[in-house]
């Protein structure tokens, strides 16, 4: 354990952090995967909504640091790609 104040604090922060991006993480796993169930039933009308609610969820991972941008851009291409195989 850290003696130094400062590093306590650090301590501290970077678990909030930790937890708030394991949790926005998961949430982007489970948006993706909805967007596969709907491709796989063959459903475009819902395929094309929750790709579009991944695509928000992924810019504001960018926004809050979780993912890099160029990870965002791959991540919603390959989305994209799964809708237009419909």
């Amino acid at each position: 354990m850290a003696n130094i104040k400062s590093q306590k604090k650090r301590i501290r922060t970077n678990e909030i952090a930790r937890v708030r991006n394991k949790a926005i993480r998961s949430e982007l796993k489970t948006v993706i995967k909805h967007v596969k169930a709907a491709v796989e039933a063959g459903d475009k009308a819902a395929a094309q909504a929750a790709a579009t609610t991944a695509y928000r969820k992924l810019d504001k991972a960018v926004a809050k640091g979780v993912i890099h941008k160029n990870q965002a851009a791959n991540r919603k291409s390959g989305v994209q790609k799964l809708v237009n195989s419909l």
